[in-house]
């Protein structure tokens, strides 16, 4: 009988000095594992969608608007100032819509 008694309280301090790190888990996971997978599922999303005459960023911070897809080898060829410049889908990295552009001066 005092052999249980002993044995419950181990196995609930043992639970008790758990339940630090499963909160911390359940923080990391809701806080950053879940917004970061998110994103991600949302940017395939947005790279599978994309079409000719999108004005888009890459994730080297290139402005230009997309004049050719290829979808044997998955890369887009975007027209900058510069000239056109051929780019693999996944370094697009976002739309450049219209309310963030600055508007040109008349």
């Amino acid at each position: 009988m005092v052999i249980n008694a002993i044995f419950l309280q181990t196995e609930s301090s043992g639970l008790m000095q758990m339940l630090p790190f499963l909160a911390m888990f359940a923080v990391l996971y809701f806080f950053m594992i879940r917004p970061q997978v998110n994103k991600q599922k949302k940017e395939k999303k947005f790279q599978s969608e994309i079409k000719k005459g999108s004005k888009v960023i890459t994730s080297s911070g290139i402005h230009g608007k997309i004049v050719e897809l290829n979808d044997k080898d998955n890369t887009v060829t975007i027209e900058t100032g510069a000239g056109k410049i051929k780019f693999e889908r996944a370094a697009i990295s976002m739309e450049l819509s219209k309310k963030y552009m600055i508007p040109e001066k008349k």
